[in-house]
């Protein structure tokens, strides 16, 4: 490894999944040398009880003792823990970070909602061109929407809907029932509808985080889930949306099925396809198209950490 190149690893801590990013950063440039993702659930009856259960914390510890493994394999010489929706809400979030820094020997940064929106940004429009460009990451708690060009973000804003957040109050039966659906697009327009109305049209939509790729293989219909194919994926807006819509109507068993799908998102994939749907159809957008970035939040972490 070239010596002005830093090695480091960023660990994004969600609602649903928690995932490590491993690169070498340096010159202005990043090489990506692992990606890895785990579903744990952290955030599990969060929205009701505002608590991190023992069980989910089990998980997500599990998962960051074999990231802690992999970062000492390949020689990592910085890491940042960033967590996220869940454990901002949770009243027992110091416990779950003396856990990790237990572990990790570093503390977590609990990002505030507009740092999460700013680290998704950054991560996903670093390698596009320089225009105003609007992005959308929706993750298991919480949903992000930042506008801005090139690294520069003029408006941003921080929701508290996702996947799982969704599913848990409003999704409760296998498929889910019409009144259901319409109760949840009901809550979404009633959120989304006051923050978006006065944007000004973007002309570039970007599209990042575990629902938006999901989404996008099930568009492609690809016969595996296959990260070449998906990411900067320029997909047509009215596919998207039938896409979305086809998702929220199979049943649990049948999206698991799916051979791109992976299980842990099976059950909440619904909650996250009914935001993207609503967000396509209230944002002011001047364009048909939907790019889908596998380059996201740990992305921004990855750059901040040289940066800082």
């Amino acid at each position: 490894m070239p010596d002005e190149r830093t090695r480091v690893a960023a660990i994004d801590c969600g609602t649903n999944s928690i995932r490590l990013l491993i690169s070498d950063i340096g010159a202005g440039s990043k090489v990506d040398q692992l990606r890895e993702m785990r579903i744990v659930r952290l955030g599990a009856g969060v929205d009701q009880t505002g608590h991190l259960s023992e069980e989910s914390i089990d998980r997500t510890l599990m998962a960051t003792r074999e990231f802690a493994e992999l970062t000492a394999m390949f020689g990592v010489t910085q890491v940042r823990f960033c967590a996220t929706s869940a454990v901002r809400d949770a009243d027992n979030a110091r416990e779950f970070g003396d856990a990790i820094e237990d572990i990790l020997g570093v503390r977590p940064v609990v990002l505030a909602g507009l740092d999460e929106a700013r680290a998704s940004f950054l991560g996903a429009t670093r390698d596009l061109d320089s225009v105003r460009t609007l992005v959308v990451d929706i993750g298991g708690g919480s949903t992000e929407i930042v506008v801005g060009t090139g690294q520069d973000i003029e408006w941003s804003v921080s929701l508290d809907i996702g996947s799982v957040r969704l599913t848990e109050r409003f999704l409760s039966s296998d498929p889910a029932s019409v009144s259901e659906v319409i109760a949840c697009m009901n809550h979404l327009d009633a959120v989304l509808a006051p923050v978006v109305t006065d944007l000004a049209p973007v002309g570039s939509f970007v599209g990042v985080a575990g629902t938006v790729t999901t989404v996008a293989a099930h568009s492609l219909a690809l016969p595996t889930y296959d990260s070449r194919r998906i990411h900067g994926a320029r997909l047509a807006l009215d596919d998207v949306r039938a896409a979305c819509m086809s998702l929220v109507q199979m049943p649990v068993a049948d999206r698991r099925a799916l051979p791109f799908m992976h299980p842990g998102r099976a059950d909440v994939i619904g909650g996250g396809a009914l935001i993207l749907d609503r967000l396509i159809d209230l944002l002011p957008l001047d364009t048909d198209t939907l790019v889908v970035s596998e380059h996201d939040i740990l992305d921004g972490i990855a750059w901040d950490m040289v940066s800082a």
